[in-house]
């Protein structure tokens, strides 16, 4: 029970004496990589579906490891809050050029539109978080920015290059405007895909003038 109590408070505890710069990271064993990796992608799933002040046990029963794994790597809920958001950005960042070597490039375009979606609802399940002040998440809409931005901005030109699309897509507009489309998952009854689809033949408009 102690211990419980433990694991469930650990991670609410303050900050004191971090810094709001980019935290450093040492490089992980592979080993390492994979078990904080896959912690990440528990920790999202659970805040998701939970919040963000879902119980630790709840996280490392998903992710398979024990509470001191969590803790040697996210001391504080707000470094596990601030990483899985890191982790979810560069997911989507990472997947523009694999879908740009699989798919023509309207259709690497729409599947990683897609798959912004995805990180968009994560996301919401971190706002309350992410808008309370916390110093440690200054940085990380300039992380969004600098991961985020050029991935669309290689794919969109792709697109503009191949005659699909208009070539005067702001990026920034664009990330905007599929934010504001996207609906949390159990409300989506396919909106989300019928509005990409709309968003995508006004992308074509006008294209090859």
């Amino acid at each position: 029970m102690a211990q419980d109590r433990r694991e469930a408070e650990g991670l609410h505890e303050g900050r004191a004496g971090v810094t709001d710069a980019e935290p450093s990271r040492p490089r992980l064993r592979a080993d390492a990589r994979r078990s904080v990796d896959t912690l990440l992608t528990a920790a999202a799933e659970v805040f998701a579906e939970s919040g963000v002040d879902a119980p630790v046990r709840q996280i490392t029963a998903r992710a398979g490891v024990g509470a001191g794994t969590l803790y040697r790597h996210f001391p504080q809920r707000s470094d596990l809050i601030a990483a899985v958001f890191r982790h979810e950005v560069d997911a989507c960042a990472d997947a523009a050029p694999a879908l740009a070597a699989d798919h023509a490039p309207v259709e690497a375009l729409r599947r990683w539109l897609l798959r912004f979606t995805h990180f968009i609802a994560t996301k919401r399940g971190l706002s309350a978080a992410l808008h309370s002040g916390d110093p440690a998440y200054d940085s990380l809409p300039s992380y969004f920015q600098l991961r985020l931005v050029p991935a669309l901005e290689s794919l969109l030109a792709a697109a503009a290059d191949s005659g699909a699309i208009r070539t005067d897509t702001d990026p920034n507009d664009l990330l905007r405007a599929v934010a504001n489309l996207t609906l949390p998952a159990q409300d989506d009854d396919g909106h989300t895909g019928r509005m990409l689809g709309l968003l995508l033949d006004g992308l074509r408009y006008g294209a090859g003038k």
